[in-house]
């Protein structure tokens, strides 16, 4: 181990890289650590964390704020896309991992390090979120993975670690649940979740709004808007892409929106159960979908859902810098085109009720779909289009005798 000298460190200040510091020191012959933290909308748990991590043995620490990158270049194609994985997850966590671990390699090559660590755990998504994007950036960089070689079997065994050296944390034996906050999400896994039985104490956990018992009797109203697929505006005020979304967590977090227990499919193969808030999320999702139905044909709709479960599986498996989301993002940007118009909601409890939708581009007419007479559809040439349809069915029904 002698032959790593200096090592960057993927740094949070959670309880895993809060001892991966003084253990990196401790088994790689003192070695030089640089903790790197991605700001990506993590907000106070970003506070103190220079003098933590100094105080804890590394050298510098290195805060990026990659927020506006993040929902840009990450968020927003995903949201084009309509990628959700197993139908529930909006992927909070995992578009996350590709932009941090993009920055971490850009500072591993300009500090001359010699690995890149992290605390991701062996039975984890983001350990492959992580090494996938360092693998295309950095195809030659010593990885170091502390949860896959030192004898640290539980979270339990990782709190007596800690205070054996002194280092402090922000979670305590009762509360230490496993989280991952941005400004798209947060996630809470571990403790009483684990068992599927049990119901979230909501009361305890939520952080980014109320449970829908909790939000308020009277309905909040909204009308969103959007540019070729992409959010802009919030009831005709052009907001920015951060600006954009963390207005819609305050406003979905308040109206109980966005709460999803999941238990999903990890890559390494087992079940996993968490708890997602994503208030702001569920919302562009909604609405980009309901206005996506009056914009695009069916056949390019229809397929779009398909691409939009496969895109979903890209970047849940980590595999964001690959020819397939590149070329999956050509098509979804191509469709996205006429993806122009307002959106009106309702927020409540909960729920995310249309009210109504618009586009220059809809595709939606009125005298075709009307009840009432109409002079442009013949509702005749219906008969002879089922016969075409059907015909393959009467034949078969024909050939089996029936």
């Amino acid at each position: 181990m002698s032959e790593i000298k200096k090592v960057v460190l993927a740094y949070s200040g959670g309880l895993d890289t809060s001892i991966i510091i003084p253990w990196l020191k401790e088994n790689y012959d003192n070695c030089e650590v640089i903790a790197v933290s991605g700001n990506v909308g993590q907000g106070t748990e970003l506070d103190g964390l220079e003098e933590k991590a100094i105080k804890t043995g590394a050298s510098k620490l290195y805060i990026e704020d990659l927020n506006k990158e993040f929902i840009e270049e990450f968020v927003f194609p995903t949201l084009k896309a309509g990628a959700v994985y197993e139908n529930k997850y909006l992927l909070g966590t995992s578009f996350a991992r590709p932009v941090i671990a993009k920055r971490i390699v850009e500072i591993a090559l300009l500090e001359g390090a010699d690995a890149i660590c992290h605390g991701c755990t062996g039975k984890g998504n983001d350990q492959v979120r992580f090494e996938l994007t360092i693998k295309h950036f950095a195809p030659n960089m010593k990885i170091i993975a502390p949860w896959r070689i030192w004898d640290l079997k539980s979270r339990e065994d990782e709190i007596d670690y800690a205070e054996a050296r002194n280092i402090p944390l922000k979670i305590s034996r009762e509360t230490n649940y496993s989280k991952d906050k941005n400004l798209w999400h947060l996630s809470h896994e571990g403790m009483d979740l684990e068992n599927p039985w049990n119901e979230p104490m909501y009361d305890k956990i939520l952080e980014m709004g109320v449970s829908p018992e909790k939000a308020p009797d009277e309905a909040t109203e909204i009308m969103l808007s959007f540019e070729k697929g992409v959010p802009v505006a919030i009831d005709g005020e052009k907001l920015g892409a951060v600006e954009l979304v963390a207005k819609l967590n305050e406003l979905g977090g308040a109206n109980g929106i966005g709460i999803a227990d999941i238990v999903e499919n990890r890559l390494v193969g087992m079940k996993s159960r968490g708890v997602y808030e994503t208030p702001g999320g569920t919302i562009l999702y909604h609405a980009h979908n309901k206005l996506e139905e009056i914009c695009l044909d069916r056949d390019t709709f229809h397929y779009k859902q398909l691409v939009g479960m496969k895109y979903a599986e890209l970047v849940y498996f980590g595999q964001w810098y690959t020819p397939l989301r590149e070329a999956l993002d050509a098509f979804t940007n191509s469709t996205q085109e006429t993806v122009t118009g307002d959106v009106r909601l309702k927020l409540y409890k909960g729920n995310i009720i249309d009210c109504g939708v618009r586009s220059p581009f809809s595709l939606y007419d009125e005298e075709i779909a009307t009840f009432d007479e109409d002079q442009v559809y013949n509702q005749n040439d219906s008969a002879g289009f089922i016969n075409l349809f059907g015909l393959p069915i009467k034949v078969k029904a024909l050939k089996e005798g029936k």
